[in-house]
């Protein structure tokens, strides 16, 4: 019997979860429902954020931080080089420049001399920074003890993507999204994220005036507070009451609501948040423990100390001359092998609606983590056999250096 296709990441859905999402569709309200209310409120108390907002999805929890903001054109956004496209692509949609930050090329992550320089380079350009997202990679944080300080200095709004950390901490008593040095922070939890809503995101803060803002964004800017209402004559009836099926829109938004389905996926699955970060913690020490052997060409991306990472990929990096193969042709014969890998990620300033923006960007960080950067497979559902698996596939790629 063939072995099972290992991806590098997926789901771990169990009869509980199925048990949730069909109680909801058995019920009378399939969004705008309690459902999406108890989430957030789990997520909340999960994450330690006095405000938990639910949205669609991760990049429409970025947009909508940057609405909340109030970033527009003539604001700049420093954005780490290595992220996934939606980071920088948030700033945009509100009509604000990106200035592109280099990263530590052993972590992948921005540092506080990678954000110092972006900002030097922002002002020599004759610009001023309004933002910073930090992103946290592959289940590990950005210093934003650091990075809050800068941030102070020059006037800066912090939103974390911290899409890969949920259920992470940067030491034990700060977990990821309490935003103790940041205003929001942001989640995604696509299927290969530890926790799955199929599709939804988070955005988390201490501001109850931002948490109000994401709240309108995502409902089409609408507002149904009596007090709030701008239109008198349309507003309210002959008595002074306010009618009952009015609303009014003061600033455009979305349509980015979570519906009660995916809550309901994702509060069965916010439950088991401990067990999931649990596994895939084992997961990456037998990775690490069986990988030993193969240094330095293959080894583990570096680990940033006194953090407790909550693991959303297993990245190595590479010397791919050493293995004698091209990427390409290393994920090609572990595909065959079935084993799924994956590349997190491109620098997006290389990605061609950036090079014709802000042209060539010069990011030796950026560069030579992406160059050796593989993600193996880890998810919750793997077993350390699996792992085991993995890595022997790989010594035999690096046992046969010829290519053939």
């Amino acid at each position: 019997m063939p072995e099972r296709f290992l991806p590098y990441g997926r789901q771990s859905i169990d009869e509980a979860d199925i048990e949730a999402v069909v109680e909801v569709l058995r019920g009378d309200m399939l969004t705008t429902g309690p459902t999406v209310g108890a989430f957030e409120e789990a997520f909340a108390e999960v994450t330690g954020a006095p405000h938990a907002v639910s949205c669609a999805n991760g990049t429409a929890a970025l947009h909508l931080a940057a609405l909340a903001l109030g970033l527009g054109v003539g604001d700049t956004v420093i954005v780490p080089a290595v992220t996934f496209l939606a980071t920088a692509n948030a700033a945009r949609y509100v009509g604000a420049e990106v200035a592109f930050a280099d990263v530590d090329p052993e972590t992948g992550l921005l540092t506080p001399g990678t954000l110092r320089d972006a900002l030097d380079a922002v002002e020599a350009q004759g610009g001023t920074a309004a933002a910073v997202f930090p992103v946290h990679l592959n289940g590990q944080c950005c210093d934003m003890p650091a990075i809050a300080r800068i941030a102070r200095d020059h006037d800066l709004s912090v939103v974390e993507d911290a899409c890969h950390a949920l259920g992470g901490a940067q030491h034990e008593d700060a977990p990821v999204g309490a935003t103790r040095w940041s205003d929001m922070a942001t989640f995604s939890f696509h299927p290969v994220k530890t926790i799955a809503c199929g599709e939804g995101g988070m955005v988390t803060t201490a501001d109850a005036g931002l948490a109000e803002r994401l709240a309108r964004f995502r409902n089409h800017g609408i507002v149904r507070e009596a007090d709030r209402f701008e239109t008198a004559h349309l507003a309210y009836g002959a008595g002074g009451e306010a009618n009952p099926w009015y609303y009014e829109m003061p600033e455009f938004g979305f349509n980015y609501r979570l519906s009660d389905i995916h809550a309901a996926l994702g509060l069965s699955q916010l439950a088991k948040l401990r067990d999931f970060a649990g596994v895939r913690s084992r997961l990456v020490a037998s990775y690490d423990a069986a990988l030993v052997e193969f240094a330095p060409m293959v080894r583990p991306v570096k680990r940033v100390p006194g953090q407790c990472p909550a693991w959303h990929l297993y990245a190595v990096l590479c010397d791919f001359a050493a293995i004698g193969r091209t990427r390409g042709q290393v994920m090609t014969e572990l595909r065959a092998r079935g084993i799924g890998t994956q590349v997190h990620y491109l620098p997006v300033a290389h990605q061609p609606y950036y090079r014709r923006r802000y042209g060539t960007q010069f990011l030796p960080g950026a560069d030579a983590y992406y160059a050796k950067a593989l993600s193996l497979p880890l998810f919750a559902t793997m077993m350390d056999n699996d792992v085991l698996r993995v890595v022997a596939s790989l010594g035999e790629l690096l046992l046969d250096q010829s290519g053939s």
